[in-house]
């Protein structure tokens, strides 16, 4: 699943969500130094907010289509899975991933996270976890259930988006402990929300994880329900975003083994 995201680069670089510019912030100033890289880059979304603060930054992803697109995005970006990626003796200030690292191991990414870091450089990793509004997120359940009654997506609507990132979070902070080359880890939080159209969503919902292999009919029968349950709303809806984030400073000291 992690390599199907490319299928469709241009509608995920256009359709997904960024993050709050207070998360880019607070790691931009916990850094020692602009040099970033980015984990799991996939288009550039993450790397484009960190330019703009001043960063400079290089990305890793494992599928080539988005990385090609990162490229032409103006974007530095090397191809391989970051557990079998050789930083090849460079070193970062700030080891980032947004909506990634699930896919990463967890200890051997923090290891390799630990030999590109310098000393005192922070690793965040981030998610953005959305929920609708009560009425909107029963309506768009029914069809989930209706539609992919087995699938992930219709087991999800009767639990908050955080609850389901919680335990992302602490297999994440796990391996970092594990790998023996940080400060204990810290958890950060960011509540936001954002206005989608029917338009907007139907946009960005193919290019979720529950939704990127679907058969392109059964695709087209749950974008239908969901429009037509934004209709019912009123043509739009609020997203409630919570980005959380694990991060740790990387301590002085020998790298771990990898």
């Amino acid at each position: 699943m992690a390599e199907s995201f490319g299928s469709d680069a241009e509608r995920y670089d256009r359709a997904r969500p960024h993050y709050p510019q207070a998360l880019v912030d607070r790691i931009v100033a916990a850094s020692p130094g602009p040099d970033v890289l980015d984990v799991g880059c996939g288009t550039g979304i993450v790397a484009r907010q960190f330019e703009a603060a001043g960063s400079r930054v290089l990305g890793v992803d494992v599928d080539a289509r988005m990385a090609d697109l990162a490229r032409k995005r103006g974007l530095d970006v090397e191809v391989a899975s970051f557990e079998a990626w050789d930083p090849a003796g460079r070193t970062f200030d700030a080891v980032v991933s947004g909506q990634t690292w699930h896919w990463v191991d967890p200890v051997a990414g923090a290891a390799v996270a630990a030999q590109a870091l310098r000393p005192r450089g922070l690793l965040a990793l981030f998610w953005n976890a959305g929920q609708p509004g009560p009425e909107v997120a029963h309506a768009f359940t029914e069809v989930y259930r209706r539609v992919l009654p087995d699938s992930l997506a219709a087991r999800q609507g009767s639990v908050p988006a955080v609850d389901g990132y919680a335990p992302l979070c602490a297999k994440a902070a796990d391996g970092i402990r594990e790998a023996g080359a940080f400060a204990e880890p810290e958890q950060w939080r960011y509540d936001w929300d954002q206005s989608y159209t029917r338009d907007e969503w139907l946009d960005q919902l193919p290019t979720q994880g529950a939704f990127t292999r679907l058969p392109q009919a059964r695709l087209e029968d749950v974008l239908a329900g969901v429009g037509a349950a934004i209709d019912a709303a009123g043509g739009s809806f609020t997203m409630h975003y919570a980005t959380l984030a694990v991060t740790a400073t990387r301590t002085a000291g020998t790298s771990p083994p990898r």
